[in-house]
């Protein structure tokens, strides 16, 4: 499989009716994630045992998928190995994986991912843009904050909002915006 490189990759993963940015580790032997319980990502690996890794240049779609959900026309049906996995219609590539969850804790579960197919839908190359990469970061860390209220992070956030002004383009802006927008509403007061 060659779509995935050492590190953490961020991808928009898809599981059933369910898509949610997510990291897949590659160090060692095979891929793997961490799922936080209650989140729809794992009770749907834990459940179908599957998830595709969907490989999108969209910041607006970054932050949509991590605080909502996608209407049904924004998937796909793919038929991998005799099961009906679920992609994104616009992602540039994907790759659909058997997820098996290795160990569990009170908080996360550990699932290593077995690729069962990729496929390379539309070649673009997309240079490095630090304001795409910073939505990314502000994203992760928005998810967090919502839920905890942790001034750090709003820092944190903070931080990587202002690349995105600086850095950024007209997708990355509207992408901070609605980021914005998502923790006005659900961040403790």
């Amino acid at each position: 499989m060659g779509l995935l490189t050492e590190g953490i990759n961020e991808v928009i993963a898809t599981t059933r009716g369910n898509a949610a940015p997510m990291g897949i580790i590659c160090r060692g032997a095979s891929p793997h994630m961490v799922l936080f319980r209650g989140s729809h990502t794992a009770e749907n690996v834990v459940r179908d045992g599957w998830i595709v890794a969907n490989f999108v240049y969209d910041p607006v779609l970054y932050v949509r998928t991590a605080f909502d959900d996608l209407p049904k026309e924004a998937f796909l049906e793919e038929e991998v190995c005799g099961r009906m996995m679920q992609r994104l219609a616009d992602a540039e590539a994907w790759i659909a994986f058997d997820a098996a969850v290795e160990r569990s804790s009170s908080e996360a579960h550990v699932v290593r991912l077995t690729p069962l197919r990729e496929e390379v839908v539309s070649l673009r190359l997309h240079p490095v843009n630090r304001g795409f990469n910073s939505i990314v970061d502000a994203t992760v860390h928005a998810t967090r904050y919502v839920r905890t209220g942790d001034p750090w992070l709003g820092d944190l956030i903070g931080h990587h909002a202002g690349l995105v002004r600086k850095c950024g383009g007209a997708r990355e802006l509207e992408a901070l915006d609605l980021l914005q927008q998502y923790i006005e509403r659900q961040a403790p007061r």
